[in-house]
């Protein structure tokens, strides 16, 4: 459906910045332009987002118009990857800047139960592997280095790390956090199928219960910001959103909650597919929305351009999600379920309008984050990933020459252009510069770099393996 009627952008004007009035009460006069060498940092990752699913990817319809703006202001890349094809792993890699197996968390931090439609007692819970386990406490995540260099730090939004207080982010590295600890939530209850799940800092909290999830995380970025204006600043915004929502409800299991006046921006469904579509697209909305307001407020205190601004999606599009041109999606080792949108803005440092088609990850994110701010690599962290920032400001041509998951007992790698998959449902090897839609299997008639492939995964397994083991699933 296309969704370009004279309606619809109206609604598409109003949804550009229409709060900034709201916004910027009490700062009628923009700071003075902030001379201060390393920039603020604004970590944007959305939670489930289909590959295609931004207009400045070429989709039309869906309104996505401050992400677009975004983009035609700095880098947008269509060959970005994540190190799983699940939230837990895949965003403990972004902070740490290493592979799942070698951090020590290659799986979700969740209780299983909930799938036979089960209701945890609070008793119950209190012990259950949801509540109990979270990331090895040796491990460094970046905000922690940011810290000791100066900044102060704040969380809005998807925790996953844990739920215990030695796991939470306070404990690693950030100054404030207001959000959610675990995988998934209900929009508007923030209970995780019926379990209370808010923190603010290090307690649990109800204060907000009723009120649509991105407009909190939104509203507390929003407020860190102006309250430390001053200083060099982390904003890191996990949004849940557009996530499916995890409730028992009927009616709300199997879709993504969005606020009505989204809903209202896109077409009534017809049919339980485009339900969840729509919703889907709403969220999406909302969250462009929200981005916007603080990109705006950024603007409006003369912060603009001394702040890097990355966006991404934490793995492949899930419910309600359009992942073409490519296969597969969240959980798969498919294309779908591991390349994900990505774009990265700093005016001035960094040319406008680029599209960038080097094979690149979120490992990349941690060191480039060091360069920028002229923080050296601490000897005692392996990094599995390198800093692309001479690639951003266009001084060298820098990209990944490999990359591999293990994620269930699935397997993938990717070596230049070539991909290779081991599943339980699929096998092949696929020429990625040819068939981004992993088509065509070439594992038969071109066995010798299949079997290249799989040794090179396993030769990558076993360093993996003899690595200084971290919990919380290693048995050491």
């Amino acid at each position: 459906m296309n969704i370009r009627g004279d309606k619809y952008n109206l609604l598409l004007s109003a949804c550009i910045y229409p709060l900034i009035p709201a916004v910027l009460t009490g700062c009628h006069q923009p700071a003075e332009k902030n001379e201060r060498t390393i920039p603020n940092i604004i970590l944007i990752v959305a939670d489930d987002l289909g590959y295609d699913d931004l207009g400045c990817c070429g989709r039309k319809d869906i309104l996505t118009p401050n992400l677009d703006k975004l983009a035609a202001e700095g880098v947008r890349f269509t060959n970005f990857y994540v190190t799983a094809a699940g939230c837990t792993p895949s965003r403990c890699s972004l902070l740490t800047g290493r592979y799942p197996q070698r951090n020590g968390t290659f799986d979700l931090f969740r209780n299983h139960r909930i799938e036979d439609g089960h209701q945890y007692t609070a008793v119950e819970y209190s012990t259950s592997p949801e509540r109990i386990l979270g990331t090895d406490i040796r491990e460094v995540f970046f905000p922690e280095l940011l810290k000791d260099a100066g900044y102060v730090n704040g969380i809005f939004g998807k925790w996953d790390m844990g739920q215990l207080r030695r796991f939470l982010p306070l404990q690693r590295g950030f100054d404030q956090f207001y959000g959610f600890v675990n995988t998934g939530i209900d929009y508007y209850s923030h209970e995780r199928y019926g379990i209370p799940s808010m923190y603010r800092d290090n307690e649990p909290t109800t204060e907000d219960k009723g009120i649509y999830s991105t407009y909190l995380f939104e509203r507390e970025a929003i407020h860190f910001i102006k309250e430390n204006k001053e200083k060099p600043f982390l904003v890191y915004l996990p949004f849940n959103a557009p996530h499916g929502s995890s409730s028992f409800e009927l009616g709300i299991k199997g879709t993504v909650q969005a606020p009505p006046e989204y809903l209202a921006m896109y077409p009534e469904p017809t049919s339980n597919r485009e339900n969840r579509r729509r919703g889907y697209m709403a969220a999406v909305t909302c969250m462009d929305h929200a981005i916007g307001n603080v990109l705006a407020l950024i603007d409006s205190l003369s912060l603009k351009g001394n702040t890097l601004v990355i966006f991404f999606s934490d793995n492949g599009g899930g419910i309600g999600s359009d992942n073409s041109p490519l296969s597969g999606g969240k959980g798969t080792m498919w294309e779908g379920g591991l390349r994900i949108p990505c774009i990265i803005s700093w005016p001035g440092n960094i040319k406008e309008g680029q599209v960038i088609d080097n094979f690149i990850s979120s490992l990349e994110i941690f060191p480039t984050l060091l360069e920028v701010v002229g923080i050296q690599q601490p000897d005692s962290i392996i990094l599995d990933g390198f800093s692309i920032l001479p690639l951003l400001k266009g001084e060298k041509n820098l990209e990944r020459k490999e990359m591999f998951w293990d994620f269930r007992d699935e397997h993938a790698a990717r070596i230049g252009n070539m991909k290779w998959i081991k599943t339980e449902k699929a096998n092949g090897l696929f020429d990625l510069s040819e068939d981004i839609g992993e088509k065509t299997d070439l594992s038969k008639t071109d066995s010798l770099s299949c079997r290249n492939m799989e040794e090179q995964f396993i030769r990558w397994q076993h360093e993996m393996e003899g690595t200084d083991p971290r919990g919380p699933f290693r048995d050491f």
